[in-house]
């Protein structure tokens, strides 16, 4: 264990075997890092917070501060962390509220990259990649292997799918359905995922089927419904992926309280009004 001489390390503060802090960094709280973990200079810890297994905390970082908002009012909510997740610098990831889940997650293997936030009661899969600038709002739900491109900014309550990439620059303030492409101001779709699709080792008859049902659903003068009925009448609605994609739009349209809406296809022309309802 290596900690330095000017960090400051609170008497509630658990430190796993070989975790090292450095130069003038605070640890303040209910604090729990695992066995590894490669804590930077001045980087900020409070509040009830959990970190995994060889996680590296790069300089200037602030975890498990206040949530920014105006209804929190010190209610005891927290930050947990996965394994082996890279935050670089100035990354800010805030606790969760008591209006929501109460705590904020991130998943395993993860990297935020430089000056990204995940704010309150935010929810990361595993393997999500946040590109510099990267910004979530609170409540905002990622799934499973996702790459956001720098400077995006994801709208609150917001629900984006495992395997799907968002552009640079891309205002989300609809949900992004798994398996799919995005980019925009703003979000539209632009086809599916199939270099990173590849990449995750999706078979090639997995991405012919997601193309089939993405054009289907999306590219297709069909509502969401329509476009739904259809792929479970065909061979389609026997694949896993395809019902993943499905599932995903299903759950998220029966939410009456959702009012966000779905991303529609930024090259459908003509297309028919009211396909995402």
């Amino acid at each position: 264990m290596r900690i330095h001489e000017t960090s400051i390390i609170g008497e509630g503060v658990k430190l796993g075997k070989n975790v090292s802090v450095g130069a003038f960094s605070l640890l303040e709280g209910d604090i729990e890092i695992g066995e590894d973990t490669v804590i930077g200079n001045r980087v900020t810890i409070k509040g009830r917070v959990k970190i995994g297994k060889n996680c590296k905390i790069y300089d200037g970082a602030v975890i498990g501060e206040e949530p920014q908002h105006l209804d929190y009012k010190g209610e005891d909510t927290e930050v947990v962390i996965g394994d082996n997740v890279i935050i670089r610098e100035y990354v800010t990831v805030h606790r969760g509220t008591a209006l929501d889940k109460g705590k904020t997650v991130i998943g395993n293997n993860c990297m935020l990259m430089a000056y990204s936030h995940v704010a309150h009661d935010c929810v990361l899969g595993d393997n999500v990649i946040m590109a510099n600038c990267a910004t979530l709002a609170g409540h905002v739900e990622i799934g499973n292997n996702v790459f956001m491109g720098g400077l995006s900014a994801v709208q609150q309550k917001t629900k984006i799918g495992s395997y799907s990439m968002i552009g640079g620059l891309t205002g989300v303030n609809k949900h992004v359905p798994p398996f799919t492409k995005a980019a925009g101001n703003h979000v539209q779709l632009y086809g599916i995922n199939t270099i990173g699709l590849g990449r995750a080792g999706f078979s090639e008859e997995e991405i012919a089927a997601l193309k089939k049902a993405y054009i289907i659903l999306f590219k297709r003068s069909l509502t969401l419904k329509e476009g739904i009925q259809e792929i479970k009448r065909s061979s389609l609605g026997a694949n896993k992926r395809v019902m993943e994609l499905v599932e995903f739009i299903e759950k998220v349209r029966r939410d009456k309280k959702d009012r966000i809406g779905i991303a529609s296809d930024g090259k459908k022309k003509n297309a028919k009004e009211g396909m995402v309802s």
